[in-house]
């Protein structure tokens, strides 16, 4: 069944599902661009007394609420089940317990109201949350950081995704998590230390890991390690460590390399527009740095608001919404794919 078949002049309803990790959302997104709906339950007091998120709880939570929260997304967008074009869900990469659950979740209702199933990518979710709020200007270059990604990825064209760069060790997300971790903030750590970083008077200076000259990939554990060494000098010398000046020094670390190789790569690629992503492009600091950067360049940087940079629904839906067009729907034997390429998911033309 194609897009033109079953909707022809319709504008694409899409229901979407978001369970990679630990939120469970639901939301409604019209043409690809129209939030009707984006709903999120977040698991964040479950997890944190474990310092991060635990697979097995995330997907009983999943469990518990994926249903309501499909309910509740299909209520406040004002339209009827019978409205729904598409099922689209988070199919990887991901948690795979947690991947599981959205799948199920989505194609029992693809099955029980006779739509297509729309298997879609985490990462192009995050970067299609651009298409939320404007126009996606192609070639473009997007810089994906989260929890679990720290990426460069070219986007020639519409739907299609080339990684020319990525971590080698831990995310961006995961380095704040653990740096806060070792300054005794709770979990999540990223939002403590943007605080920490913005409000500080001195820095602790510490080092960029540039990587090869011409290399687009990141490595955050040295500096990670860095500021341990820091923490364990200021304990041997029976000494609080300075929690501000090394905060804003692994922040100005961070957001140093990561505005410098992103630029590089727009310059390198033609680029026409930058678009920042993920949940690490809630952070102020990162926020301010880029656009600043881009400003002085005279390159366009869309970045999506707050609650459209960590998971959700609706970023799902506007990805889903290439392939709706496009008649490109996902079996409904399909598995969940905790590894999915995406260069791999763009769309075929």
């Amino acid at each position: 069944m194609t897009a033109s078949a079953r909707g022809g002049a319709r504008a694409g309803v899409i229901l979407a599902i978001e369970t990679s990790c630990d939120e469970t959302s639901a939301a409604v997104v019209r043409g690809g661009r129209e939030v009707l709906s984006n709903l999120v339950s977040s698991q964040v007091d479950a997890h944190r007394r474990f310092g991060g998120v635990v697979p097995e709880i995330a997907s009983r939570k999943h469990v518990e609420s994926i249903t309501r929260m499909m309910e509740l997304a299909v209520a406040e967008s004002g339209l009827e089940l019978r409205d729904i074009d598409a099922v689209a869900v988070t199919q990887g990469p991901g948690l795979v317990g947690s991947l599981l659950v959205g799948l199920a979740a989505a194609k029992a209702l693809a099955l029980a109201l006779d739509v297509p199933l729309i298997g879609t990518h985490h990462i192009a979710g995050h970067i299609y949350a651009n298409r939320l709020v404007g126009e996606i200007r192609y070639p473009a270059v997007a810089l994906v950081v989260s929890g679990g990604h720290t990426e460069l990825v070219v986007l020639e064209r519409e739907g299609s995704f080339r990684i020319i760069g990525r971590t080698r060790d831990d995310a961006v997300g995961e380095a704040y998590d653990k740096v806060a971790r070792a300054l005794g903030f709770p979990y999540p750590g990223g939002p403590h230390i943007d605080r920490l970083a913005s409000d500080a008077d001195d820095v602790n200076e510490l080092p960029r890991a540039w990587l090869e000259p011409d290399s687009y990939d990141f490595s955050f554990s040295g500096l990670k390690s860095a500021v341990l060494a820091e923490i364990n000098k200021a304990k041997m010398k029976g000494e609080p460590p300075m929690r501000p000046a090394l905060a804003r020094g692994f922040q100005e670390s961070v957001i140093d390399v990561l505005v410098t190789k992103a630029l590089r790569a727009a310059e390198a690629f033609g680029a026409r527009q930058l678009l920042l992503c993920g949940g690490v492009a809630a952070n102020r600091g990162l926020r301010a740095a880029m656009a600043a950067a881009c400003g002085a360049r005279g390159l366009p940087l869309s970045i999506p608001p707050l609650e459209l940079c960590t998971d959700n629904a609706a970023m799902i839906g506007a990805a889903a919404y290439l392939k709706w067009v496009r008649g490109e729907f996902t079996p409904l034997d399909a598995k969940a794919d905790p590894l999915l390429s995406l260069e791999e998911w763009s769309v075929k033309d």
